[in-house]
């Protein structure tokens, strides 16, 4: 990138004027890294300050049994094979409250589309689920999921959410948006909700007052255009609704623990490459300066392993997903390391030691806790870049 075009996107930055399509795929095209992430930090500390907000959650996957193949995917099962499983919605709440512990704030639910299960089965698992922790936010179902229902009952998705509401559910998920653009959505997806019907599904969400994620997958086979494309359709239903509260960038991964049973489910590995740290924090950092109107940017440690998760909140994200203790729909893919569970204690020392300060979140992004930042006193403690 040559040095106008830099300092014409760091004064639109700096003015607070809006990215184009084109800034976007410029910003991509940079090899400055510690440009474009200074960049973006500058605009997460305008909206965040110092802050890193963390959540303690878990997450409950009720069933892997589902209709869909997409290429991508290593958590699907069909019925009969040999790890499809679905549980009774009492198996759900008994596992479920063996997971209250540590004052948990937040029941992250996401299933397969089973094709036999009733449309009852989930209004009623909610209801069961929030009359067993009356105290803890139910994030359940991905707009693919709604679509689903709308199927299997015969009903409106407007209908589905206000049964869904009254059960106990606080917020949708973010997923099934993978890349919206149908030059790649064509060759990973094996469902039927694409963009005009998720963006229907979170549109109605916020009409009744829920505050939903958005999220995009990446690193796969899409092209730096694709995500600039994905984040601004994102940008323009958020400019008419006002009901996302974060964006959460999720890095591809390959499969390298399913293929125990001897069947590669991800159909895209044998042709990718996973992304590096580098590309990841260069999304993070892309993704946090075109999106000007969502106010935060996770990143899920699961996907990234932990220190590229400290390192992106140097280069857009303000958020640190929460303390998860089983997530089955991705897995520590590449080896690097990643735990199958963060405490609270573990989220405190790793957003210090990445030099910001913790604030505890409930799903609405309400504070529940601020916590000390990193002790200025110790020489050897990190802080936060200077903007």
């Amino acid at each position: 990138m040559d040095a106008g075009l830099k300092r014409e996107l760091e004064q639109k930055v700096r003015s607070g004027e809006r990215l184009t399509r084109e800034d976007g795929i410029a910003l991509y095209e940079s090899d400055d890294l510690a440009w474009l992430g200074g960049l973006a930090h500058e605009v997460r500390t305008r909206k965040n300050g110092d802050v890193v907000h963390f959540n303690v959650n878990r997450h409950l996957n009720m069933t892997n049994v589902c209709t869909a193949s997409c290429a991508y995917c290593s958590f699907q099962r069909k019925p009969g094979e040999k790890d499809a499983y679905t549980m009774r919605i009492e198996e759900a709440v008994k596992l479920a409250k063996a997971m209250e512990g540590e004052n948990l704030t937040e029941l992250h639910i996401v299933n397969g589309l089973h094709p036999n299960l009733p449309w009852r089965y989930y209004p009623r698992s909610l209801r069961e689920l929030k009359a067993a922790l009356p105290e803890v936010s139910l994030k359940a179902f991905t707009a693919t999921e709604i679509h689903h229902f709308e199927t299997i009952s015969g009903m409106s998705a407007s209908d589905i959410l206000d049964e869904l509401i009254d059960a106990g559910l606080e917020s949708l998920t973010g997923g099934g948006a993978e890349i919206f653009d149908w030059e790649v959505r064509q060759h990973i997806v094996d469902h039927r909700t694409h963009w005009e019907d998720w963006s229907r599904i979170h549109r109605l969400a916020h009409e009744k007052g829920l505050k939903t994620p958005c999220t995009m997958l990446y690193g796969h086979i899409e092209e730096p255009r694709h995500r600039v494309d994905h984040v601004l359709r994102l940008r323009e239903l958020q400019d008419e609704t006002g009901g996302f509260q974060v964006f959460i960038p999720l890095r591809y991964q390959h499969d390298f623990v399913d293929m125990k049973d001897g069947k590669v489910r991800n159909r895209l590995q044998a042709r990718t490459q996973m992304a590096t740290g580098a590309e990841a924090l260069k999304t993070f950092a892309v993704s946090r300066l075109l999106f000007d109107n969502v106010p935060h940017v996770k990143v899920f440690w699961v996907m990234h392993g932990v220190q590229t998760a400290q390192l992106a909140l140097q280069h857009g994200a303000d958020d640190m997903d929460g303390s998860v203790v089983e997530y089955k729909i991705t897995h520590d893919a590449d080896d690097f390391g990643t735990p199958n569970k963060l405490t609270r204690e573990d989220l405190l020392d790793l957003i210090r030691d990445a030099g910001f300060r913790p604030v505890e979140r409930n799903t609405r992004y309400e504070i529940l806790r601020e916590y000390e930042g990193p002790d200025p006193a110790r020489r050897e403690s990190p802080q936060p870049m200077r903007v």
